[in-house]
């Protein structure tokens, strides 16, 4: 059993304040293996005032400060990434290929990009050329707290972690209680890379308490927030108190529209590969399946079949499976959904309640595709979070493109064409902060964030460092004196 009691504030591992020990289980066996501790408001404390007496200091750096250690960072990942990719195994359920090549590896991609984008980043520019003398600078807002989720945890760490210190910002961590161990290992990287006392702090702690206390707290001049959409309505609130910024990802129930002319089976069954990743767990994941009519029964009959190939195992084997769900709490959520697509008349193709065959304990369950859904249905309207599919039938483009944006997220969307034209119009109709036309990847640095209720800002790139710095105007401005 490790333990891992010490919060990371002022450049030490520190004890909590007043010990409240929580155990770390492992999904595939309903095992603790692991024990921090629960913080309180007091170690908000601690870290909020570590990290404002070393902003000065760091907010001064130069650019080229700031990218030596960034550097540094990247090669002790690099260095340590099996670690990780172990720690975030057994913390949340990823099978060990994904958490090696995918879950891990997003950290490193993010933090090697960051400092591309910092390399030419403007932090100074004149408003025009007509107006030289009034100078935009673009300065570090301040001390940041970042709250982190448990379903893609470095991924999010290094999306907020790294360009808070590239901006030039001091932070306070807190990761998820379910998900600890990733981050006291992105802890020990930041500790070898040599970043000065006070600039990265971590306290371990639920939301409603370490997390609303870093919400409220006077000496946080923003939050970051990724996690459910109800949370983030909590973080919102509680930071409205005193004015901080406030940036968010949150949810999604993004749509795949499938058109007639499309690959139908490479469509169909990348579509569903992307949902099943990391079990379902990504907010981002293509999870109401839009397929016009002429090909919707055929679509139904290629996404049933692919279903039940999909393989399910034990997150420390190597392979292409999906492991389990990573809690409990999770597990009950799923198996609801479930339970209410069949009760709202949803047909079950494939998966279904309950485990799969050959499994009577950890997190798993059965990967699952609904078809002749509407979307007024559940399973069509709340993220599941879960390995399921809900597959509707449209006739036409604008009915597609009406179902797609009748829904209160607007984070992802996906089109499936083999006419470019089309691609390209219902991509600018759908009301989404990211849409990919026919499988195409997300770069490293591209702008990751959604509309309506699925957040504010972006993360990634030039657009992730923009969200921690604040705009000052300054007329009257002579080049060279100062």
């Amino acid at each position: 059993m490790l333990r891992k009691t010490d919060f990371f504030i002022d450049g030490k591992w520190v004890a909590p304040t007043v010990a409240k020990e929580l155990e770390v289980i492992n999904p595939a066996d309903e095992q603790p293996f692991a024990v921090i501790s629960l913080g309180s408001s007091a170690d908000v404390d601690k870290a909020v005032a570590a990290a404002q007496r070393a902003f000065p200091a760091w907010s001064a750096t130069s650019r080229e400060e700031r990218i030596a250690l960034l550097e540094k960072l990247l090669a002790a990942y690099k260095r340590r990434v099996r670690d990780m990719a172990q720690a975030i195994s057994r913390e949340m359920g990823a099978p060990i290929k994904l958490a090696l090549e995918s879950q891990a590896a997003s950290g490193s991609g993010h933090i090697r990009s960051f400092i591309e984008v910092l390399k030419g980043f403007e932090f100074e520019e004149p408003l025009n050329e007509k107006n030289p003398q009034e100078r935009i600078v673009r300065e570090p807002i301040g001390v940041c707290g970042l709250i982190t989720p448990w379903n893609w945890p470095m991924n999010q760490v290094a999306l907020k972690v790294v360009p808070a210190l590239a901006a030039g910002c001091t932070v306070v961590l807190k990761p998820s209680e379910i998900a600890p161990m990733s981050s006291i290992v992105f802890v020990e990287m930041m500790e070898e890379a040599g970043f000065p006392a006070g600039v990265f702090n971590m306290v371990n702690g639920d939301g409603p308490t370490v997390g609303e206390a870093m919400s409220r707290h006077p000496g946080i001049d923003m939050m970051s927030f990724t996690g459910s959409t109800r949370a983030g309505v909590a973080v919102t609130k509680a930071a409205s108190e005193t004015v901080k910024r406030v940036a968010l990802e949150l949810g999604g129930k993004s749509p795949n529209i499938v058109f007639d002319d499309a690959d139908l089976t490479d469509a169909v069954t990348r579509g569903l590969a992307h949902c099943f990743e990391n079990t379902g767990q990504s907010c981002n994941a293509p999870t109401r399946m839009l397929v016009q009519r002429p090909v919707y029964d055929k679509a139904v009959d290629i996404a049933a079949k692919y279903a039940a190939t999909v393989k399910i195992g034990n997150p420390a084997e190597d392979g292409d499976h999906i492991g389990p769900l990573s809690s409990d709490v999770q597990f009950d959520k799923v198996q609801g959904m479930i339970d209410a697509g069949i009760k709202e008349g949803a047909r079950v193709v494939a998966g279904g309640p309950g485990r799969p065959e050959g499994f009577n304990r950890g997190y798993y369950v059965r990967p699952t595709v609904f078809a002749d859904a509407n979307n007024d249905m559940r399973i069509a309207r709340e993220e599941i979070f879960g390995p399921v599919v809900a597959m509707i039938p449209f006739d036409t483009e604008e009915e597609a493109i009406a179902i797609a944006n009748d829904t209160p997220y607007g984070l992802s969307a996906y089109v499936q064409t083999g006419d470019k034209a089309r691609a390209q119009r219902v991509a600018r109709k759908l009301r989404a902060g990211m849409v990919q036309i026919n499988g195409t990847s997300r770069p490293y640095g591209s702008p990751f964030g959604g509309y309506k209720q699925s957040g504010l800002g972006r993360e990634g790139g030039k657009w992730g460092i923009e969200d921690f710095l604040e705009v000052k105007a300054i007329s009257g401005f002579e080049e060279g004196l100062g």
